[in-house]
């Protein structure tokens, strides 16, 4: 069956709004959706009956057979339309299950902190087994509704900390440690979707009724040290005291960095926030005296100058939007590209390391898309981050 979905395409994990249905775990991302209609395309299916594949099947065998014994070699079988959405939905579901697990932290810190720390332990221990074994990782742009807007925050955040921390070389340990504090860092707020903005004393006190919290619940010094000094900036401009860089821990740095990058794509109360483009920009450009120099530019390597969530124009003029990293090749992303051409239904994603003659000519606002290529890719207002190892390719 052809179907398309009337929803932006950063509301579901397939590639493109329109597909044909190919498989039962399709069959079964799609009940998870919870959409109330799904447009169907009689004309454009394509249901065949079952004993009428068999003869199709082996009619493909014989042409590579024949094609073998030719001595050509056999024609590289398109990619299967739900392997890239398998991707994405596996760390759809990921987020899903670490915001359901921070929800859960948040609800019984004050009340059962042993448990609240013991399942805070291994969500980040369940991170840590995927970022400490070396080789590359993914850093993916997640879809519209990933999470509870209350647990997007923190879980962007101990992802993002965690992947530069292992970019900085810390130690295992000072891993945990980080993990830790980023996912407690404001464990203190009450940050419920929906509430009234914060006074400027409410916003500053949630940094100790964090720590508080956090003490409670039995985590070291480091840790809360960290929590203390996610709004210190080098600089001096931060609070609660003000403090200096020679006065900042290295998970402190960390945890304060990657918390602001975070605000300025995701802002706690306006409506839109910056591209993740224009984000780092803003922290190199306007704010890096706030930071450690040596860190803000290996956090800028490793989200790329192009990070996952931002819309750019090509060097041919096409425009498209980033929707993954490789943190290990920072400047070929990977890519979804807006061509009128092409139906969104055979829309791929273009990998920028296999094309060197392609390359990303600038960065743009959403408001600079030609509203058709703003319908096609449906850039998706609040930015989730996930991670996953990166697929090994195939050896011959």
């Amino acid at each position: 069956m052809y179907i398309q979905l009337e929803v932006g395409w950063m509301r579901h994990p397939f590639p493109v709004n329109s597909f044909r249905i190919v498989s039962d775990s399709q069959l079964r991302t799609l009940q998870a959706l919870g959409l109330e209609a799904i447009r169907y395309f009689p004309d454009r299916s394509d249901i065949v009956p079952a004993e009428d594949t068999a003869p199709a099947a082996a009619a493909q065998d014989a042409q590579r057979a024949e094609a073998a014994s030719a001595g050509e070699a056999p024609a590289a079988a398109d990619p299967a339309p739900a392997a890239q959405p398998a991707l994405w939905q596996r760390c759809n579901e990921r987020f899903r299950g670490a915001a359901r697990d921070y929800l859960r932290v948040f609800a019984s810190a004050g009340t059962e902190p042993a448990q609240a720390l013991e399942l805070c332990d291994s969500m980040v221990q369940s991170y840590l087994h995927d970022v400490l074994p070396a080789g590359d990782l993914v850093i993916r742009l997640l879809s519209e509704g990933s999470g509870n807007r209350q647990a997007e925050h923190p879980i962007n955040v101990t992802a993002l900390c965690l992947l530069l921390g292992r970019a900085l070389g810390m130690e295992p340990a000072q891993l945990h440690e980080l993990g830790t504090a980023a996912l407690l860092h404001d464990i203190g707020k009450d940050s419920t979707p929906g509430t009234a903005p914060l006074t400027r004393e409410q916003y500053e006190r949630h940094v100790g009724d964090s720590v508080a919290l956090a003490l409670g619940m039995g985590v070291s010094s480091d840790v809360l040290t960290a929590i203390a000094q996610h709004h210190e900036f080098a600089d001096g401009s931060g609070f609660p005291l003000h403090l200096i860089d020679e006065d900042l821990s290295t998970t402190g740095k960390v945890l304060c960095l990657v918390n602001a990058y975070d605000r300025l794509c995701n802002p706690e109360f306006a409506r839109g926030g910056l591209t993740p483009h224009e984000a780092l920009s803003q922290l190199y450009a306007q704010f890096r005296e706030r930071f450690d120099p040596a860190m803000l530019r290996v956090f800028i390597r490793m989200m790329g100058v192009y990070p996952p969530g931002s819309v750019v124009q090509l060097a041919d003029g096409r425009y498209a939007m980033v929707v993954s990293v490789n943190s290990s090749r920072p400047l070929k992303p990977e890519l979804l590209v807006y061509d009128a051409s092409v139906p969104l239904a055979q829309a791929k994603p273009l990998n920028l390391e296999q094309c060197p003659d392609i390359s990303i000519r600038r960065s743009l606002r959403l408001d600079q898309l030609p509203r058709e290529a703003l319908s096609y890719l449906s850039p998706r207002q609040h930015i989730c981050y996930f991670f996953e190892r990166a697929v090994e390719p195939c050896q011959p």
